[in-house]
């Protein structure tokens, strides 16, 4: 009885484990994000997954006179306007604006231009992953 009630404890946390890494897993599923995956691992096959938190540091690192919170502003789930013309740019977080990130063709353009922009280089996998988690992220 009493190895019964441990192999059942056992399979309990196993349980919880697996449904809290799912629920994980939900979060931050997106089709995007999964190309991006399949990219990362092979370019790097010790790639594990991406930071939000690494994200959230790239959207406001600030090199030169431009961050991506300078038109996006400090909350992606805010409305923005270009630094420079001041045209209105919609809320970059998918929570805020469903069109987000649903286009890869537009994706791609955009993070082409706004990484030479600020970091005056392409963004790599790793910092394009990282960015979209980030934004996924922001509730």
């Amino acid at each position: 009885m009493q190895n019964l009630k441990k192999s059942m404890q056992k399979w309990m946390q196993i349980a919880a484990l697996t449904t809290l890494s799912v629920a994980s897993s939900l979060a931050t599923a997106h089709p995007l994000l999964d190309a991006y995956r399949a990219q990362a691992k092979a370019e790097n096959p010790a790639f594990k997954d991406f930071s939000a938190a690494a994200g959230q540091k790239l959207y406001g690192t600030k090199t030169g006179e431009l961050a991506c919170s300078s038109c996006h502003t400090d909350s992606p789930l805010s409305a923005g306007k270009h630094a420079k013309t001041g045209k209105a740019i919609e809320p970059l977080a998918p929570a805020a604006n469903a069109q987000r990130f649903t286009d890869s063709a537009k994706v791609e353009k955009w993070f082409k231009r706004n990484c030479n922009d600020v970091l005056s280089r392409a963004c790599t996998t790793q910092e394009k992953g990282d960015f979209l988690a980030y934004v996924l992220s922001v509730k």
